[in-house]
């Protein structure tokens, strides 16, 4: 009887390392995405190679900060960058911040007709990010 309930202690800690191991795999898998995607898009604020980001701002956000609509997506891509960065260096502090940030960029889509598209696919990401921040508390 006691060999049946080492037998079955030994498997159920054999399946905790496998259940580990993938978590700290899907942690990682989303630190490298929450790095570069965050520090692409932010690089791409300044050289349009990707798409026109301008696009992405609502007109009265335009007029709010008096025509300079341009100037204010550049800001964006400095914060995005900042926060790629920060997540590679700091997950448990700035998977929080990249999510937050997807949930306001959400926001700002919403107010664009012909946008719900993107945020939807947003929502994913913000998800994405909290899901690392959760992570990032056990193995960060």
């Amino acid at each position: 009887m006691q060999q049946v309930f080492h037998e079955a202690a030994l498997g159920r800690e054999h399946d905790d390392d496998a259940v580990t191991q993938h978590a700290r795999e899907a942690y990682h898998i989303l630190r490298i995405g929450f790095t570069a995607a965050p520090i692409l898009a932010g690089i791409d604020k300044f050289t349009h190679l990707l798409v026109n980001w301008d696009q992405y701002l609502p007109s009265f956000v335009n007029r709010m900060v008096g025509g300079h609509g341009h100037e204010l997506m550049l800001v964006a891509g400095a914060i995005e960058i900042v926060a790629g960065l920060g997540v590679f260096f700091k997950p448990k502090i700035f998977a929080y911040v990249v999510s937050a940030w997807l949930v306001l960029i959400i926001v700002n889509l919403l107010m664009i007709p012909g946008y719900f598209d993107v945020a939807l696919r947003d929502l994913g990401l913000a998800l994405g990010a909290l899901a690392l921040a959760r992570l990032s508390q056990t193995f960060d």
